[in-house]
């Protein structure tokens, strides 16, 4: 045995030899290309040349960069220099669930799986970098980019977006950690200068991208477009110069968002690497090329030439552009890629299983057995709208996209499956939603007509990705749901009582109807096989197990940016003041004990689990110490399930406010009926800390600690005492 584990650490220590000297040579081999640019083709390797490339040197054979928009899949192909589509026939893709359902999926194995597979659709389309995942925390429900990110709590974004990075990057395409960082709002987003603690930006809103650069070694980062303590966050001295270059160590490129930078000297100097999108119109309007006019073109060069900026400063953004190079277009062994197979889409449909979460169920009214000979109504405009166009620059040509309709309609055959639009709400081009013409009191009076003689109707509403709903550069303006869906769903109730809600959302919504739907379904926006895998979960062939990534308040002024004056949210046009500090989603209504509709967490299943017993080895830790958790699970119910046990800690003696609960760990366990399973976790006591803005660092305190292990943020169901030197 000691021999076999002598030749295991050989064989791991030579490979981490070989490692650190194929880096060491590719570091000789940018410098040698270093020495042999002009100071004119280091800049120009730092702007961009159309609206997703940025430029090669082709006398010594350095390609362009590509980039491409994700996170849900690789974009349609855009004019070289305008926002119109090209007009490609192949350049449709797989559309993969957003990544708010990624998240519902509490599995990291699932997003690494996705991960490598837009991975393989976009080094298929030669992109070099697909501007995904997003991380930006969830701080309030009217973000019309929320459907993009991983939820409210840090630890579960970090945990989802490091797989996805790394499954993306195994096909030589680089993964761009975004926005980088506090851009929690649409609107005001190019100029609103937030303002908030150190300990909210080092608890909330950094650990996701940290997590990214030192578990995920992303090899870019997208900076934001919103100020933080009144520098912009695409150039800014604390957040890249100091926290995520030196801090963190991150060896990538920082990109800009298209149009972020604002500042010659400031992107110069502050780490920005590759400035895109800065508002020219190229080519069609210039006697000479406009994007060298950009802020990292002509003008960072006169500055070089002049002796005000040092040339080692662009060399370290071309030894990064370099270097990035040798990880995706001049890499040699880098995959082919593949698009939009049977594969992908099996994915796609597996991700949107697992992500579809049962908030309510009353008396067991979900499954829908597909064998039963009866009508159902089918109300709603999302029964039917395509969910893959729109919301901004995430939006996607898909190969197909299967509607919630018919997907109902193929898995529920012996049924007469009939639909009513409801409601309409028309196109959106860019901030103008366009009417639709049609009447709503028909629509309305029609949907009520057909729901009378149904014997289950099924109301497929929410949100849907047009301005001021899930849509980019645009905030939600309430958290009702829009075109009179509430006033309607009253009136099918009123007719039908067996009523169930699928909501298409990617943010919480208010629900006046809650008490009186026999079963609620959170369903997001799914992609290309969204309608197959609701009617896999409506009719039982899959069991529901995903959980809330963020909390559904009951009304708005329950979540807690928006509990104090418009300073904290939206702000006065210029600044905005986080108030609620690091109380963000749960961490808010638990430690105000204001209940929310549905907590951060829930999700119901079609069979029962009981945590029967939980223990550690021992109860006194140090700093640096591992907790060795066991807890045992059981499947009580019918069905085969899957729970997630969530372990939150809860600091009893702290010297600071601190929330009730923090989460810390999860696992997400699949059990046959009856089965047990004993499920053990390793939780870093290290992870107990708080920023301490007195000593700005981490600081671990003495004391007494609870290890809360439950279901949900807010079912614990049981405690264990711990201390800690």
């Amino acid at each position: 045995m000691k021999q076999l584990f002598l030749v295991l650490v050989l064989m791991l220590s030579a490979n981490v030899s070989f490692i650190f000297a194929q880096e060491e040579a590719v570091e000789k081999q940018i410098d040698q290309i270093i020495d042999q640019l002009s100071l004119e083709e280091k800049v120009k390797m730092c702007h961009a040349q159309s609206k997703f490339s940025s430029p090669g040197v082709e006398r010594l054979g350095i390609p362009e960069i590509w980039m491409s928009d994700g996170p849900h899949g690789v974009r349609a192909e855009i004019e070289w220099d305008s926002w119109s589509y090209a007009g490609w026939t192949n350049d449709s893709c797989t559309a993969f669930p957003a990544l708010t359902a990624l998240a519902s999926t509490f599995n990291p194995a699932l997003a690494h799986k996705y991960g490598v597979a837009v991975g393989e659709e976009a080094r298929y389309r030669k992109k070099d970098i697909l501007l995904g995942p997003g991380v930006n925390i969830y701080r309030t429900p009217l973000n019309g980019r929320n459907f993009e990110y991983m939820g409210e709590d840090p630890y579960l974004a970090s945990i989802m977006s490091v797989p996805y990075i790394q499954g993306v990057q195994t096909n030589g395409v680089a993964a761009c950690v975004k926005h980088y960082v506090l851009n929690n709002q649409e609107i005001w987003r190019s100029h609103i200068n937030v303002q908030l603690s150190d300990r909210a930006l080092h608890e909330i809103y950094l650990p996701a991208f940290k997590a990214a650069v030192e578990e995920g070694d992303v090899w870019s980062v997208m900076g934001a477009y919103n100020k933080y303590n009144g520098q912009h966050t695409s150039h800014h001295e604390v957040l890249i110069k100091q926290i995520l270059k030196g801090d963190w160590g991150f060896d990538g490129v920082v990109v800009t968002d298209w149009g972020s930078a604002h500042d010659t000297k400031e992107a110069a100097l502050n780490g920005l690497d590759i400035e895109m999108g800065t508002g020219t119109d190229g080519l069609t309007t210039s006697k000479e090329n406009a994007y060298d006019y950009y802020y990292l073109a002509k003008p960072f060069l006169e500055m070089i030439k002049n002796g005000e900026i040092d040339e080692s400063v662009v060399d370290d953004k071309v030894r990064r552009i370099l270097r990035l190079m040798y990880r995706t277009n001049m890499d040699k062994t880098r995959p082919f890629g593949k698009k939009a197979n049977a594969e992908h889409f099996q994915v796609a449909r597996e991700v949107a299983q697992e992500g579809i979460i049962l908030l309510k169920n009353s008396k067991s009214f979900l499954p829908i057995n597909p064998e039963t000979k009866q009508t159902i109504a089918v109300i709603g405009e999302n029964a039917t709208r395509m969910m893959t166009v729109g919301g901004g620059s995430s939006e996607l040509k898909t190969v197909h996209e299967i509607s919630p309709l018919q997907g109902i309609e193929e898995r529920f055959t012996n049924a007469n499956v009939v639909h009513a639009m409801g409601y309409a709400s028309g196109p959106s081009v860019y901030d103008n939603v366009i009417p639709s013409g049609l009447d709503a009191d028909s629509l309305q009076q029609a949907a009520v007509d057909v729901a009378k003689n149904a014997d289950i109707v099924l109301f497929v509403g929410g949100l849907n990705k047009s301005h001021e709903q899930d849509c980019e550069n645009g905030d939600r303006k309430g958290l009702n749901l829009p075109f009179g869906q509430d006033e309607l769903l009253a009136d099918i109730m009123a007719v039908n009582k067996n009523v169930a809600v699928v909501l298409v959302s990617g943010n919480a919504v208010a629900m006046p109807w809650q008490s009186k739907a026999k079963a609620i379904v959170q369903a997001w926006y799914l992609g290309s096989e969204a309608g197959y895998a609701l009617a896999d979960v409506l009719s039982g062939d899959v069991n529901p197990s995903g959980k809330l990534p963020f909390s559904f308040p009951v009304k708005l002024e329950d979540n807690g940016a928006h509990a104090f004056d418009e300073l904290s949210y939206p702000g006065d046009g210029t600044d905005q003041v986080y108030k609620e500090d690091i109380l963000v989603g749960y961490r808010w209504h638990d430690t105000k004990n204001i209940k929310p509709l549905y907590a951060f967490g829930h999700g119901l299943s079609y069979t029962s689990f009981k945590v029967n017993n939980a223990a550690v080895a021992i109860t006194n830790y140090k700093k640096g110490d591992s907790i060795q958790l066991s807890v045992e699970i059981t499947n009580t119910g019918k069905v085969d399930g899957a729970e997630v046990i969530q372990i939150y800690v809860h600091d009893k003696e702290s010297s600071v406010m601190r929330p009730i609960k923090e989460l810390k760990s999860f696992e997400k366990v699949g059990l046959n009926a009856g089965q047990s399973k004993k499920v053990d976790f390793n939780i870093d006591v290290n992870a107990f800390a708080f920023y301490d803005e007195t000593q700005r660092d981490w600081n671990l305190e003495s004391g007494a600690y609870q290890l809360l292990i439950g279901t949900a943020s807010d079912k614990i169901i049981k405690t264990i005492n711990i201390q800690v030197e």
